[in-house]
């Protein structure tokens, strides 16, 4: 083979190996392109859900002002009573209204207390506290105890009080983080969804009220939720000697007959 040759025969592999090199950059840079669009696209689609969790209600502002409710007593308006105040007998209830075990309690003892109040023999104080915010995740407990603020200052609290807690979500879905659910639950309670209730759920008017309810539960050292006391003493968490519907109406009756 001649010189010639063998010079033709190398150039067109040395041709053939820089195009082979060409090809495998461009190969480079379109996984470079694929890989950095699908990026982008994940970043785009965080930002957006970020943005839809944000608009539905998530992660409550507690910064503001305290708004007491309208009716609400007790050290720094933390209470909000049903019932007389000359009752003979005050149930104290710690709730969230995220918490199943505070749904348990409000099944099992809602018509139980009903009753009692409906007879002037019980007033009842409802506190709330966020835990399941803190523990799960959320803020379905800060908007929902807002919420049900908001509906204490149209006194409709009690009614609105018993939605929530039978249309309480599982624990593990923030649902009552959406104030448009919120809203949505006050329309079973008769005049309540008002433009003003609206507003009020909306602009979370009563969140640093919550929070420093929730502060005063922690102040406590209360073992959790429910918490409930009857004349100051804890009648529900003691397994030795369980609270029944039974024995909460005749320990609320006693109290009344030995007032007279």
């Amino acid at each position: 083979m001649s010189d010639k040759n063998r010079e033709g025969k190398r150039t067109a592999r040395e041709r053939l190996a820089v195009e082979r090199e060409r090809e495998k950059a461009r190969e480079r840079r379109r996984r470079t392109l694929i890989v950095s669009s699908a990026v982008v696209g994940v970043l785009g689609l965080a930002a957006v859900v970020g943005v839809i969790a944000a608009n539905s209600g998530g992660g409550g502002d507690t910064s503001g002002p305290v708004v007491v409710p309208k009716g609400a007593t007790g050290k720094d308006g933390l209470v909000i009573p049903v019932g007389k105040d000359n009752a003979p007998s005050t149930l104290t209830v710690w709730e969230d209204f995220r918490c199943p075990g505070c749904k348990m309690f409000e099944d099992t003892y809602r018509s139980t207390i009903h009753e009692l109040t409906d007879s002037g023999k019980l007033k009842v104080e409802y506190r709330f506290a966020t835990l399941i915010d803190g523990n799960m995740g959320g803020s379905g407990s800060l908007h929902a105890a807002n919420a049900a603020a908001c509906a204490q200052e149209t006194g409709k609290f009690p009614a609105y009080h018993d939605v929530l807690f039978e249309k309480q979500p599982a624990e593990t879905d923030d649902a009552f983080a959406d104030d448009g659910t919120l809203i949505d639950l006050a329309g079973e309670v008769q005049g309540l969804a008002t433009d003003a209730f609206r507003t009020c759920v909306d602009d979370g008017t009563h969140n640093s009220w919550v929070a420093k309810s929730n502060q005063a539960f922690q102040d406590a050292e209360l073992r959790g939720t429910p918490t409930v006391l009857l004349n100051g003493k804890d009648v529900y968490g003691d397994q030795s000697n369980p609270l029944t519907p039974a024995k909460l109406k005749q320990q609320v009756d006693a109290a009344a007959a030995d007032r007279g």
